[in-house]
């Protein structure tokens, strides 16, 4: 991760912000409505749904933890999954009750909250947790390339399946992937830190040994 990242996870964060502030304003209602009648409906972008339900990401999360163990035994790692995926799910659902905003008023609507979107969050980040593990030990270019371009695109159409649903609005969607993208680089950033760490002690006990 360079810099340029750490600050457009900064500024996802303050355009998340202004979301949560302006989102009843005529402005994003007029957004909302207008995604709305280009989305819903659509069968196959629907499906997609499914890719960011709760209960298959926990079960990725699960599996790739037991992988890790396994083939790698870097707890740093572990952590560093459970702290994205598994907290990361806590966060979002925290928000939701903190901002109370209803869902859009469809015929058998939920009864949970809207804002943001669980779907657009936790998709984002089990999907970009799970390309920067892989990347972490490829050094091929093409195929991080590959991988990201991927989780990108489906992170795109998991959100856009609520829309097309009617669950969500347009701006619980985009929230959730500010919001996503914010807290999956704060736990590269605390990975980092880590490894840096681990690191730098290394190097002092070899030196003492020395």
């Amino acid at each position: 991760m360079n810099k340029l990242q750490y600050v457009l996870a900064v500024c996802a964060f303050v355009v998340f912000c202004v979301l949560w502030i302006t989102y009843e304003t005529p402005f994003i209602q007029a957004f909302d409505e207008v995604a709305f009648n280009t989305l819903y409906g659509n069968s196959f972008i629907a499906i997609f749904h499914y890719l960011g339900e709760t209960k298959f990401i926990f079960a990725i999360m699960i599996l790739v933890l037991i992988l890790l163990w396994i083939r790698k035994q870097d707890y740093r790692l572990m952590v560093f999954v459970l702290l994205s995926i598994g907290v990361g799910y806590g966060l979002y659902q925290f928000l939701k009750r903190i901002i109370e905003r209803p869902r859009p008023e469809i015929v058998d609507q939920f009864s949970t909250f809207s804002f943001p979107s669980g779907h657009a969050f936790h998709g984002l980040v089990y999907l970009f947790t799970i390309s920067y593990l892989i990347t972490l030990h490829f050094n091929s270019k093409k195929i991080s390339l590959i991988l990201w371009i991927s989780a990108i695109i489906l992170a795109v159409l998991i959100g856009f399946s609520r829309i097309t649903e009617g669950r969500h609005f347009a701006s619980d969607i985009v929230a959730g992937w500010l919001l996503g993208y914010s807290w999956f680089i704060l736990c590269v950033w605390w990975l980092n830190r880590e490894h840096r760490n681990l690191s730098d002690q290394t190097k002092r006990l070899k030196s003492t040994r020395t």
